[in-house]
C-alpha cells in the first residue's frame, strides 16, 4: 500500500514517542516524517513541514505560550491534531475540541487505538473514546438550550451561567452531577438553581422547564 498520509510526532514524553513511531514505521499508509521533543519545534516549523496529523501528548501545547499553536483556529487548514495519551477528563476533552483538536486518545488506550485515530483524522474524519460522543452531545445541547432567544433571556435576568445550568436541570441531573460536569462546586451549583427559582418564581426545580415552555407560549400568542 502506497504511503500518503504525512505524520508528525512532537512528544513531551521520549517513550511514547518512540512507542507511536516504531508503530507507524510498520504502517504502509502512514508517512512518519519527523519525530520531535516538546518545546523543540515551532509552529512555522510544523507548518513548513508538510505533514497533514500532528500527533502530540500535551493539550498544553495547544493553549500556552507564543510556542504554541493559536488559542483559537487549528495549525493549519491542512493539519489536524491527535491528542494521545490523555488522561480522562472531560473539561480538558471539550477544551481539545474547540481548539481544533480532530482526534482524542486516552492514555489507557491500545496501539491499534492509536493508529485508527491517526488514520481517521488523516482521512478528514474525527475520533474519539466511545464515552465521550456523549459528552460533545450534552455540551451542544447546552449551547442551544430552551430559553427562545437574549430578549426573552433578558427578560427574566438570567446570566449566561444560569442559562447553561437550565438544560441540564431539566434532564434531571443532581447538583452534584451538575457541579461536575461545569467543573464547579456543589455549593455554587446550589447558588444558581436558587437563583434560577427565584427569577422565574417558581417553587421547584422540576417546575423551570414548564415555567420556560409557559412564558414562551404566552408571548407568541400576545405577538401583534
Amino acid at each position: 500500500m502506497e504511503s500518503n498520509a504525512k505524520v508528525l510526532i512532537i512528544c513531551r514524553n521520549r517513550l511514547l514517542r518512540e512507542s507511536i513511531s516504531r508503530i507507524l514505521s510498520k504502517k504502509p499508509d502512514l508517512q512518519l516524517i519527523a519525530t520531535k521533543a516538546l518545546g523543540t519545534t515551532c509552529r512555522e516549523e510544523i507548518v513548513a513541514c508538510g505533514a497533514q496529523v500532528l500527533v502530540l501528548d500535551s493539550l498544553e501545547f495547544l493553549l500556552g505560550n507564543s510556542q504554541s499553536l493559536p488559542k483559537t483556529q487549528p495549525l493549519s487548514r491542512s493539519i489536524w491534531c491527535v491528542l494521545v495519551a490523555m488522561e480522562d477528563d472531560q473539561n480538558r476533552f471539550l477544551a481539545a475540541v474547540q481548539h481544533g483538536v480532530r482526534g482524542y486518545v486516552l492514555q489507557d488506550a491500545s496501539a491499534s487505538d492509536v493508529v485508527s485515530a491517526i488514520r481517521a483524522v488523516a482521512e478528514g474524519q474525527v475520533m474519539c473514546p466511545p464515552s465521550y460522543a456523549r459528552v460533545l452531545f450534552d455540551f451542544v445541547a447546552t449551547q442551544t438550550d430552551e430559553l427562545p432567544d437574549s430578549q426573552k433571556r433578558a427578560r427574566w435576568g438570567l446570566t449566561r451561567r444560569e442559562q447553561q445550568v437550565i438544560p441540564l436541570i431539566s434532564r434531571g441531573l443532581t447538583n452534584k452531577e451538575i457541579a461536575k460536569y461545569m467543573n464547579l462546586s456543589e455549593q455554587t451549583v446550589k447558588n444558581h438553581v436558587h437563583r434560577i427559582l427565584r427569577k422565574l418564581d417558581v417553587p421547584d426545580r422540576l417546575d423551570i422547564s414548564e415555567a420556560l415552555r409557559n412564558q414562551t407560549l404566552f408571548s407568541s400568542t400576545n405577538v401583534t
